[in-house]
């Protein structure tokens, strides 16, 4: 898997708007869902947060940068999920537990550890030596 452009080698704006701006949307986005179709909000919440929490942890250069990353943004995420739902005034159509504020601290939680393995996943692959070149000796 290629690697994204290092976090701190991006602008301001794209920080931003990478790291709290697609967060916010991602969450609002999965909050609708949570309040229309089961499936679709666990399509949303469940394999594309997940390789979302990785790949925004590759973007650091080790686990606790990623940590950090990775636990803030779940907290945005989780948040906005539960005002996506309170927007449409719905029951979710997903067993959320009680209380469901419960469901920010299980995102931050996962997004914490996804957030470290994908920033110990950059260093790893960047101490990894690249393939040989061909036709050499």
């Amino acid at each position: 898997m290629p690697l994204p452009p290092a976090f701190e080698e991006r602008g301001p704006v794209e920080q931003i708007v990478g790291a709290v701006v697609v967060t916010m949307a991602f969450g609002l986005v999965t909050g609708l869902a949570l309040g229309w179709n089961e499936v679709v909000y666990y399509i949303l919440v469940g394999p594309i947060a997940l390789l979302g929490g990785f790949v925004g942890g590759m973007e650091h250069r080790g686990g606790e940068e990623g940590f950090v990353r990775g636990a803030a943004c779940g907290l945005v995420y989780g948040s906005f999920i539960l005002l996506g739902l309170e927007i449409l005034n719905t029951e979710p159509k997903a067993y959320l537990g009680e209380p469901q504020v419960g469901l920010v601290f299980v995102t931050t939680i996962v997004g914490a550890i996804l957030g470290a393995l994908g920033g110990s996943y950059r260093v790893r692959s960047e101490r990894e030596p690249g393939p040989a070149p061909a036709g050499g000796t």
